[in-house]
């Protein structure tokens, strides 16, 4: 436990000197390639989301785009409502055109910022606890689990979809204006813009680490191993599965947030199943024991599919496919547990010299 604690705290500060210098630098603190970045930090965020809750506790949650697509949308719709303050009724476009003659009342509280920063984290948590209590304690677990978060993914995106007059449908929420924070308008291709993500992503993965070190942390690791036996040493493994399930979702939430300010606009392929299962792969990729090589996965996932779209353009998934079959095939804990067996041969090959010396002089 003490091994894998100093592994993942240097991990940690490797993690921010990536994401504070090493990534500014790269796209030169400003335009484009900055916005590009923060795309990449978000898409961090949610692997580690999925690595807190498939890693640490085994649940397989094969829908988080589900409560990452929320937290765009929530975050859209406030945005969206900011955006047609000055038309008619101060209704959205798409609802004009579809003959919507009042804003519905779920749209309503999104006046609010307090309340959509709120929402953005609260009501996917809420959505995955009551989904978690309907499935931990009827002791449904593995792929069922991954099934029914499928499912239920699908399902909010059809209903997304066919509902256009409330939700946008298949185009989504366009045309929206600038988060306002302070009194200040937050441009998504400024230096503040990226701190602000990279921040948000720091403190995450802070708060993560200290669930996962802690004696829920270690909980959580004996139910993923044998959950009959921690039922057995009185744990309640249900509350446990549904706390650290709905605590994924409203970090999903936050990176969809982060998401949906970088490409300042909300879709239902935010829902997607492609979406969502490439999420799963980034964490297994940077290695789902460790949420700081999650999110590093998925950044660098998500840095090689650019470039290799810009290389290859029509081959770059295929390659890509490629990479992700060796690393399951080689690599099954991922980067990280690469650089863990790669400590741990260092670490006796060092140790083991010393330790015959001081026998031999003893």
């Amino acid at each position: 436990m003490n091994r894998m604690f100093k592994l993942d705290c240097i991990g940690y500060l490797f993690f921010g000197l990536v994401v504070l210098v090493v990534l500014p630098g790269m796209a030169g603190f400003e335009g484009y390639e900055l916005n590009t970045y923060a795309r990449y930090l978000a898409l961090g965020m949610v692997a580690a989301a999925v690595a807190l809750s498939w890693g640490q506790a085994g649940i397989l949650n094969l829908g988080q785009a589900l409560t990452f697509g929320m937290g765009a949308y929530f975050t859209a719709m406030h945005l969206k409502l900011r955006a047609s303050a000055s038309m008619a009724g101060g209704l959205p476009d798409f609802m004009s055109w579809t003959n919507v003659e009042a804003l519905p009342w779920f749209w309503v509280p999104f006046h609010s910022l307090a309340f959509t920063l709120a929402a953005i984290i609260l009501l996917p948590a809420a959505l995955a606890g009551l989904l978690g209590v309907f499935m931990f304690r009827g002791r449904i677990t593995g792929v069922f689990v991954a099934i029914i978060t499928l499912a239920m993914m699908l399902a909010v995106q059809l209903w997304i979809i066919s509902e256009q007059g409330f939700t946008g449908g298949e185009n989504g929420l366009t045309g929206l204006a600038p988060l306002q924070l302070f009194g200040a308008s937050l441009d998504p291709y400024t230096v503040g813009f990226y701190y602000t993500s990279a921040g948000l992503l720091l403190l995450v993965l802070g708060l993560a680490l200290v669930i996962v070190k802690s004696k829920a942390g270690l909980v959580l690791r004996a139910i993923r191993e044998n959950p009959d036996r921690a039922r057995f040493f009185g744990y309640d493994v249900s509350r446990y599965e549904t706390i650290i399930f709905a605590v994924s979702a409203g970090i999903a939430g936050i990176a969809g947030m982060i998401y949906c300010l970088v490409l300042e606009f909300a879709s239902p392929t935010y829902m997607g199943l492609s979406l969502s299962l490439a999420m799963v792969i980034w964490a297994a990729v940077g290695g789902r024991e460790s949420i700081v090589a999650a999110a590093l996965g998925g950044i660098a996932v998500n840095m090689a599919e650019g470039q290799l779209s810009d290389l290859f353009l029509d081959q770059w998934t295929l390659i890509l496919g490629v990479i992700f079959i060796a690393v399951v095939l080689f690599l099954p804990r991922g980067i990280f547990g690469l650089v863990d067996q790669l400590r741990h041969r260092l670490y006796h090959r060092f140790s083991a010299p010393a330790s015959r010396s001081q026998q031999q002089g003893g």
